[in-house]
């Protein structure tokens, strides 16, 4: 089988393949980027270039739009997130892993020549350290979401240094975008409390005021997933993946940001079974492998992405 040009995002409709596909799509062409998932994408999505219907599990289905788009990279996006999974624990489990496994499988068979997989800060675990969280430490994670996700990052250094797949992943903070809606994440309160602003409603707060969590604005998340993508393979050496950082704050915090722009926002908190997930990641993470081996930089700090987002969501509420 010959590898073409194409490539193939996988979960497009969520929140971080919505705005993967577009910068993709800028990058090789409209026409060479198909979007995919389970459930229909955006507009913007499907009216600038070509979506399909994928359910990851679907082998078949998988390799005949490898083989019909010419596919040469595969992001793999499609996941279920912390607090979902832990309510569906066996979908979540199936879905995180053996989605993995179908697209290394193709690798190693040669049909693709690259893979993008994210994991998340969810590997991380209570007795991880919470400070400056190094990129090779102690991971004992205790959610679906992060032992899926830890295990990921093994089979994906496995099917490297066994099979020699270009496969590359991104540790992800929690993200904050204004282009989907939150998609079940812990971390997803940092979204919904600016959707709230903006309609001009109080907003209740899933966790502690004081719960210190990564986090990155969506802008930087996309910056660092075609970093990595397009950073030669030499400098890509961390082949689990790689810790990436660029914000940490508490909700309190993020409140006093959103409270600068719009002095009328409330806040309120009631902690969840969400609190326990959150207390056992870490606060603050370090990235300087990342930033070392092929240049990772971020360009968000807490103040411009709170501008930006209530810039995009609410333009007329704030001063």
């Amino acid at each position: 089988m010959t590898i073409g040009k194409g490539v193939l995002v996988i979960g497009a409709s969520g929140q971080i393949g919505t705005e993967l596909v577009m910068a993709l799509r800028q990058q090789h062409g409209t026409a060479n980027v198909v979007a995919c998932d389970i459930k229909t994408a955006s507009d913007e999505v499907k009216a600038s270039g070509p979506f399909e219907l994928l359910d990851i599990l679907d082998k078949d289905r998988l390799y005949a739009l490898v083989k019909q788009y010419e596919v040469s990279e595969i992001y793999l996006l499609a996941a279920l997130l912390s607090a979902t999974a832990e309510q569906k624990v066996m979908p979540a489990w199936k879905l995180n892993m053996d989605g993995l496994f179908n697209v290394l499988e193709l690798a190693r068979e040669g049909h693709i020549a690259k893979v993008y997989w994210p994991s998340s800060i969810a590997i991380f675990g209570p007795t991880t350290p919470k400070v400056h969280t190094p990129q090779r430490t102690i991971a004992e994670p205790t959610t679906v979401y992060g032992i899926s996700k830890l295990t990921g990052e093994r089979w994906c250094e496995y099917y490297f240094n066994r099979y020699g797949v270009d496969v590359r992943s991104l540790r992800y903070p929690g993200l904050i975008g204004y282009k989907s809606a939150p998609g079940g994440g812990t971390t997803d309160y940092a979204v919904d409390i600016f959707h709230k602003a903006a309609a001009g409603e109080p907003f209740t707060c899933f966790l502690n005021a004081d719960t210190r969590l990564p986090m990155m604005y969506m802008p930087d998340a996309i910056a660092a997933t075609l970093g990595i993508m397009n950073a030669e393979a030499a400098n890509v050496k961390v082949r689990s993946s790689y810790n990436i950082a660029a914000l940490d704050f508490t909700p309190a915090e993020l409140a006093g940001r959103i409270r600068e722009n719009m002095p009328d926002f409330r806040i309120d908190y009631a902690p969840d079974h969400r609190q326990a997930i959150a207390d056992s990641w870490p606060g603050s993470i370090d990235d300087s492998v990342a930033r070392k081996d092929w240049g990772w930089k971020n360009r968000y700090d807490l103040k411009a992405m709170t501008r930006d987002m209530l810039v995009n969501l609410a333009p007329e509420s704030i001063r």
